[in-house]
């Protein structure tokens, strides 16, 4: 059976795709964006995230360093995947149009997609928008495709579908709030098994059995946890590394819900935790807090981040803290669960509005010694921040 044969075959047993929202929630996606692309001028955009292409149709795998492309047209949706994703995007998915190219000869898709492109194209000079910062984008496919349409304008869409996807529908906060049962249940789990002696994979492992138990699907972060000293050191994992006394072991978790996580941090410490390790708990707590009353409709991200900078001020010249006082979450794929680059940060002045979903990863580091962090995912509100997440904000001291 070719690829051909395999396609029809899905579409004969399949007369409709299994999707994670109604059909009009999809539509209605595509409309905010039609109307966003009107607005800037555009013919035609060019989407290659995974997290956008599932957004956008409902287009799930698992396999996302292979090259797709969604095509949005002010009348159709095409879907190009290679052919090995036939079945995917057959089965999970809306876009009106799905063409496979060759898996093995990855090369070919720009042909085809520049073929499609000039079908659905009008004009002297058309305008198509794509984002030149996209990972996800091959240069060289960009380039094909450049130089097959000629005259037409690429144009960066800059921050087009950001702005759309950071509100959430009522369909989506649902995913959300069963992200964060779960991921609450998978650090409960991690923090029983923590005691001296334990392996930190162990801890991870704790947590991750439950996750998956509890329905989580595949992750787009893994279980984070770090212990002793490697807690004070951004973005390290478990390595085999045994627990000790005295150590503080810090977790951070995310379970899915049909490509929706929550995530949480925790900390927990083996034994007497010391002044400064109490210290940053208080910091850090009240630095969340000073955050979510700040976050509230029609007030700029930049306010809430300044409020946080002012509750972190008595131990900056101690901790290392990222800048980031929160990021967008929703639907996404690995390597991260972040979904989106509208931060809020100091210099961040986009507005809050009802339904916008973010993680507020407050985490301070006391390099070469320790990190204490507890976070939060979130939903914005006229009257501030709403808690998706119940996270256990105490900290953890195992004797």
């Amino acid at each position: 059976m070719d690829y051909a044969d395999y396609r029809q075959a899905l579409q004969d047993r399949f007369t409709a795709p299994e999707l994670a929202f109604p059909r009009d929630e999809y539509a209605a996606r595509q409309a905010r964006v039609r109307e966003a692309m009107a607005t800037q001028g555009l013919d035609l955009l060019m989407f290659s995230e995974p997290s956008v292409l599932c957004y956008l149709t409902g287009y799930t795998t698992f396999e996302v360093s292979v090259q797709c492309v969604l095509l949005v047209s002010p009348e159709t949706t095409v879907l190009f995947v290679p052919a090995i994703e036939i079945g995917p995007a057959v089965y999970l998915s809306c876009a009106e149009e799905v063409i496979g190219y060759a898996w093995e000869s990855p090369a070919t898709v720009a042909q085809m997609l520049a073929t499609r492109m000039k079908k659905l194209l009008g004009g002297e000079r058309p305008s198509i928008g794509f984002s030149p910062w996209s990972p996800t984008l091959s240069s060289g496919l960009l380039d094909a495709v450049r130089a097959a349409l000629g005259s037409a304008r690429f144009c960066d869409m800059g921050d087009l579908l950001d702005r759309i996807r950071l509100v959430k529908s009522a369909d989506e906060l649902t995913y959300l709030r069963e992200s964060a049962v779960i991921t609450g249940a998978g650090l409960d789990a991690a923090a029983q098994v923590i005691e001296p002696g334990v392996l930190d994979h162990q801890i991870a492992q704790a947590g991750a059995d439950t996750m998956l138990g509890m329905g989580s699907e595949f992750m787009s972060m893994q279980p984070i946890v770090t212990t002793g000293f490697r807690s004070g050191i951004i973005h390290t994992n478990h390595a085999g590394h045994r627990v000790e006394p005295g150590d503080v072991v810090f977790t951070e978790f995310g379970a899915v819900r049909r490509r929706y996580t929550a995530p949480m941090m925790r900390t927990a410490v083996l034994g007497r935790a010391s002044d400064d390790i109490r210290a940053f708990h208080t910091v850090c707590l009240e630095v969340l807090d000073a955050v979510m009353h700040a976050a509230r409709s029609g007030e700029p991200f930049s306010a809430a981040a300044r409020a946080g900078e002012q509750a972190l001020a008595p131990i900056t010249d101690k901790a290392f803290f990222s800048g980031v006082y929160g990021y967008p979450v929703g639907a996404q794929f690995p390597p991260s669960w972040v979904a989106g680059s509208t931060f809020i940060a100091r210099d961040c002045d986009a507005m809050f509005t009802d339904d916008m979903v973010f993680h507020l990863p407050i985490c301070l580091r006391k390099p070469g010694e320790f990190g204490v962090g507890f976070s939060e995912t979130i939903r914005v509100t006229e009257h501030g921040a709403e808690r998706l997440t119940a996270n256990d904000l105490s900290l953890q001291v195992v004797r």
